[in-house]
């Protein structure tokens, strides 16, 4: 089969791989639909981050489930699904808690590529979120929409409800990547008044707007500062979503938010090191991590999708197929894409 290989930093190819097989009664075997390239990718792929050496990448899909181990009982053959990254067992205290990117049960040790044609997903019964119907009752916008639960828009959704975003707060976003574009409409969703994104990028400005953004602030460090101030009258923001995940970014969302805000970190860290006396001095919360993806797609996101109501399958602004997956991962290495569209089976 055609699987998305890390052969070396700055080399993505695709490789003829074996098709998977069942490995646990847990498992089960999809054939993806579509998938795509993450920004957490370019990590490795710049060399920034150490990954193994011609391991299959990826880790958001769609797709359709082909074959299931004996103890999966929630999917069939037949079902299509959305493949969350975060394959929580659905029984363990952190899944029962809603926290299932902190699942305490992880399958082996197998890496696992979503940018293929076929992919073994483990703790399959509870994870995989089904969707009703088949690709082919959906438009390419919804399935673009879908494929966005996988892990960027339960993400971006997750940095809003670790920072208790509610109705009628001014919310902050940091980043104007493909995370906190959604934590813009995951603001919008829970109710935001006034969301304030953070973006030097007119493409993606444009994006933030559409997404129910009022404000932009184009500044970074001390002017930034200055900026969401000088908006919120001096006060500050209610709620702030770093999407980022740098020592700035950090620092920044910290220093815009008002008097016991909190801070909904979901930008994966850069550094080990942090400063938490400024968290202390104006009594503000720092909360975030791994998103839960099985919880909230079930307990919202999915439904969101559905009706229409939210529409993150927008970040997607170039397509691909597994041929050209060199070329996916240069156009958000280059900035020329926010987000990589796979397109794998119809």
């Amino acid at each position: 089969m055609k699987t998305a290989v890390f052969v070396e930093p700055g080399k993505v190819e695709t490789q003829d791989l074996p098709k998977p097989e069942i490995k646990q009664p847990t498992d089960a075997i999809l054939k993806i639909v579509r998938a795509c390239v993450c920004g957490s990718d370019l990590w490795w792929y710049r060399g920034i981050s150490d990954r193994p050496k011609n391991t299959p990448v990826g880790h958001e899909a769609i797709g359709i489930v082909e074959e299931v181990g004996s103890e999966v009982t929630d999917v069939k053959p037949g079902d299509f699904v959305i493949a969350p990254f975060t394959h929580g067992c659905g029984h363990c205290a952190a899944c029962l808690a809603g926290f299932d990117g902190d699942c305490l049960n992880p399958s082996d040790d197998e890496v696992v590529g979503y940018q293929g044609e076929y992919l073994r997903f483990k703790n399959a019964n509870w994870a995989l979120v089904k969707v009703p119907g088949q690709p082919s009752d959906y438009t390419d916008d919804q399935l673009n929409d879908l494929l966005t639960l996988a892990d960027v828009m339960a993400t971006g959704y997750h940095a809003a409800s670790s920072a208790e975003v509610k109705k009628d707060d001014t919310v902050v976003v940091m980043g104007d990547g493909a995370v906190g574009l959604c934590g813009v409409i995951a603001a919008k969703l829970r109710g935001a008044k006034r969301i304030i994104a953070m973006s030097r990028h007119e493409d993606r400005q444009k994006l933030a707007k559409a997404f129910g953004a009022t404000d932009i602030v184009a500044e970074r460090g001390g002017d930034a500062v200055k900026a969401v101030m000088s908006l919120t009258d001096g006060a500050g923001a209610d709620a702030v979503l770093e999407c980022v995940g740098t020592e700035q970014s950090v620092d920044t969302a910290v220093k815009v938010a008002r008097p016991g805000a909190v801070v909904g970190r979901v930008g994966v860290p850069q550094k080990a090191d942090m400063n938490t006396n400024n968290l202390f001095w104006k009594n503000i919360g720092l909360r975030g991590g791994i998103a839960s993806v099985t919880t909230d797609d079930r307990n919202i996101l999915l439904d969101a999708v559905l009706k229409g109501e939210i529409h993150p399958g927008k970040v997607f602004t170039k397509q691909f197929d597994l041929n050209h997956i060199a070329d996916a991962y240069a156009a958000m290495d280059k900035r020329e894409a926010i987000k990589s569209l796979l397109i794998v089976s119809q």
